[in-house]
């Protein structure tokens, strides 16, 4: 069965770009969100997030009437699923922007659909999902009850991309095909095919559930190794970076890089949802999240130690000494703020430094709410014409360019080593 129409619901860092994909082979594609200026821009032509690639192919697709944006789901023959799933205190999965989504595409769901899940999610989420549509919609078949026999294809299939490349990596990469019967599986493979040039692994949804938080789990384990190194050697006076460089000459061993904390929709989200299921034997995968999440607090010790010490040698106030924090995304070189540890240490900054404290942020024009009434948004050259002391938190292009003899301060918190 062919897919004359595909839906993608949520058109966030993960839903437009897949939904360009399949508006770029030639696919008639209807995206959905609940943010009606999202949709309103996508209608232009326009975007509204930063995605090096993307807005050329958007343009392109909205101008051959290829894309289109509404608030509530349409008819399809295929429908992907791509909204957060955060956790609730405690760090409990939250599905409600999952079942949301299920519950209003259910009423046009008809014969012979594919729906597909991509966000990340607790193992089961699938299933719990076709028993979502299967209550909404009891006159139609679903494989938990009718197997090969159902009306309705359900598979999962997660998204493994690198925010600021998405759009190679989309159409390269390999990808998970979880379905719920080998056919689900089948029917997914076909649909991906149409812009995938990597290989399409088919396996459960189970499976495949557990594979991209296995994935995002095994980098935060590695990331929390170096991060757990950086405290260790800021201790004993060691250069970290140095010795890293160093350990890495060995032909087995290949350390990350240490930086002020875990950000993003993924490493620092989905390691949770294997705890709050297995939390007896997550231990190695608890404990990490427990040294990445420590990370911005030590961040703010150490701002603080060098604080006090420009104090005791500029001969200012608290209240006259300024603090440039630079970076706020989650990753270099992208808008993307979620669940960023540059963020945090920013704002507790703010909030205990009584003088002025700077956000520079190349990539956004505001800063989030959680900052507006603590911060100052400001460009490079004038946050190093003013402040006191500097904290490196996400090394963007522009801060690794920066030619050393501009930087004349004497008080630096540097957590991604590019100026020590």
């Amino acid at each position: 069965m062919s897919f004359d129409q595909i839906s993608v619901i949520g058109l966030g860092y993960i839903g437009l770009p897949t939904a360009a994909a399949f508006a770029s082979r030639g696919k008639k594609v209807v995206g959905v969100d609940v943010n009606h200026q999202a949709v309103e821009t996508i209608n232009r032509g326009a975007i509204h997030i930063v995605e090096p690639d993307l807005a050329d192919v958007v343009k392109r697709a909205v101008a051959q009437g290829y894309l289109t944006a509404v608030t509530r789901p349409v008819t399809a023959d295929a429908f992907l699923i791509a909204v957060p799933t955060p956790f609730m205190d405690g760090h409990e999965p939250d599905l409600k922007y999952v079942r949301a989504a299920a519950l209003s595409l259910a009423p046009v769901l008809k014969q012979g659909d594919l729906v597909i899940l991509e966000s990340t999610s607790p193992v089961g989420t699938t299933e719990q999902m076709a028993q979502w549509l299967a209550e909404a919609r009891p006159d139609l078949r679903f494989p938990q009850a009718a197997g090969e026999r159902a009306d309705i294809n359900i598979a999962y299939c997660p998204e493994r991309v690198l925010p600021g490349k998405i759009m190679a990596e989309l159409v390269k990469n390999d990808r998970v095909i979880g379905g719920m019967t080998p056919r689900c599986s089948a029917r997914a493979s076909e649909l991906y095919r149409i812009f995938l040039e990597g290989e399409c692994v088919v396996t459960n949804s189970r499976t495949a559930e557990m594979c991209k938080l296995t994935e995002n789990s095994f980098r935060d384990v590695n990331i929390a190794f170096a991060n757990e190194l950086s405290l260790i050697c800021a201790d004993r006076e060691i250069n970290v970076w140095e010795l890293i460089r160093l350990a890495n000459r060995h032909p087995r061993v290949n350390i990350l890089q240490p930086g002020p904390g875990v950000g993003g929709h993924c490493i620092a989200v989905d390691p949770w949802f294997i705890v709050a299921q297995n939390p007896r034997q997550a231990r190695l995968i608890h404990t990490a999240r427990l040294v990445n999440d420590g990370k911005p607090l030590w961040v703010v010790e150490r701002v603080k130690a060098a604080v006090a010490d420009c104090l005791a040698h500029s001969g200012k106030r608290a209240g006259e000494l300024t603090i440039a924090c630079f970076g706020l995304a989650f990753k270099p070189d992208i808008d993307d703020l979620r669940e960023s540890p540059a963020v945090a240490i920013t704002q507790l900054i703010a909030q205990w430094h009584p003088g002025e404290t700077l956000a520079v942020e190349p990539n956004v024009a505001q800063l989030p709410a959680t900052l507006a009434a603590l911060a100052t948004l400001t460009g490079l050259d004038s946050a190093l014409a003013s402040a006191d002391v500097l904290v490196m938190l996400v090394d963007h292009r522009q801060f690794r360019e920066l030619p050393a003899a501009d930087i004349t301060q004497r008080w630096i918190v540097d957590t991604k080593g590019v100026w020590r």
